[in-house]
């Protein structure tokens, strides 16, 4: 019953067309935006870049859900609450799941805008697992929005706070920057954003395998010694580089791209396809820690009543134990530089 009543409080005709109508549009105007990149290495950037952008409409998607979530908390505070029609909880988890089928449904139109433009065809399990990263992603940005406003008192404030994290996690995804270009506090924040694992998963998905074709700009162009072909001179080098060369039986003009396969890219910037389920469990994570937190938070601020002795003592202990966490996650999460061997130097280990 209480579910029925959340989904037609939930369903008026512009809220859910204006939910639908910003994840659709924005998904063409990127897809065709980047309509059948081409596979240079300018391609694949551009590629990555798109799922980047995809992720930009997550802050208009928790604006769009706070103030009703203000609306329904006030009248049930005032109403149902004090009669004792129903328990908080119910209340909560039916604010959360009320929005999951919508979720759902914006999850699989986003996919059809933006996938087709510019991945095409590709076999099932890569459409399927980047249908199921995009429905993910929008049940992430909706569980986000009540964890957030489950203790404010208003939809500004609550506004305010969600634009913070979520430029946190939008700029420390590893798209703007790789991890290994980042200080050592800053990898810990690459680790921490949920964006970090839906980005690499559907990057991932989409352009593992996929054959590089540098484009003029891109190749090194050198001509070998007097007497050589192309593909002689650099025997040896391609033995152990991940280029590739054209036209080997070439003079002069040589032809070389630095890179073969897409993954070699991705590996630049720690994507990598063999973590794309793992990726997809952790977002998953994520999102039960904001159901947790959401009730919690509710719990703490609008339903038990603090004294003051029991409120120094319980912020105490929750500071305390936040610091210990912090702490813990720090240690593991940050990069220390490994130290080089005595008398000799670190050795840099890219290959382009």
């Amino acid at each position: 019953m209480l579910l029925s009543a959340s989904f037609s409080n939930t369903g008026e005709h512009r809220r859910i067309w204006g939910k639908l109508l910003l994840g659709i549009m924005s998904a063409l105007f990127i897809g065709f935006s980047f309509f059948q990149s081409d596979s240079s290495q300018q391609g694949l950037q551009n590629i990555v870049f798109s799922v980047f952008m995809l992720t930009t409409i997550f802050s208009s998607l928790v604006q769009q859900i706070m103030p009703r979530f203000v609306t329904q908390r006030s009248l049930y505070e005032v109403r149902e609450r004090p009669s004792k029609a129903y328990s908080w909880k119910a209340f909560l988890i039916a604010n959360i799941v009320v929005e999951i089928p919508y979720q759902i449904l914006l999850g699989v139109l986003v996919f059809g805008a933006y996938y087709y433009p510019i991945y095409g065809v590709q076999s099932s399990e890569r459409q399927g697992l980047i249908v199921l990263y995009c429905i993910q992603f929008f049940i992430f940005a909706s569980t986000f929005a009540h964890m957030v406003i489950a203790a404010l008192p208003d939809a500004e404030t609550a506004g305010n706070i969600a634009t913070l994290l979520f430029s946190l996690t939008l700029t420390f995804n590893g798209v703007m920057q790789p991890p290994q270009a980042l200080p050592g506090f800053w990898v810990f924040m690459y680790r921490v954003s949920p964006l970090t694992y839906i980005v690499d998963g559907i990057a991932a998905t989409g352009l593992h395998g996929c054959t590089v074709t540098c484009s003029v700009a891109e190749l090194n162009l050198f001509s070998p010694p007097t007497g050589q072909t192309c593909g002689g001179y650099m025997s040896s080098y391609l033995s152990q580089a991940p280029g590739q060369l054209y036209d080997p039986t070439a003079t002069s003009n040589c032809e070389y791209c630095p890179l073969s396969n897409a993954d070699q890219f991705l590996a630049g910037v720690a994507i990598s396809w063999t973590t794309r389920w793992r990726n997809f469990g952790i977002v998953w994570a994520y999102i039960v820690f904001n159901i947790f937190m959401a009730v919690v938070l509710y719990y703490m601020f609008r339903v038990r009543k603090w004294s003051g002795a029991s409120t120094k003592k319980g912020l105490s202990v929750f500071f305390h134990r936040i610091g210990r966490v912090g702490y813990l996650v720090r240690s593991v999460c940050v990069r220390r530089p490994a130290k080089a061997p005595e008398r000799k130097e670190a050795i840099n280990n890219r290959v382009y």
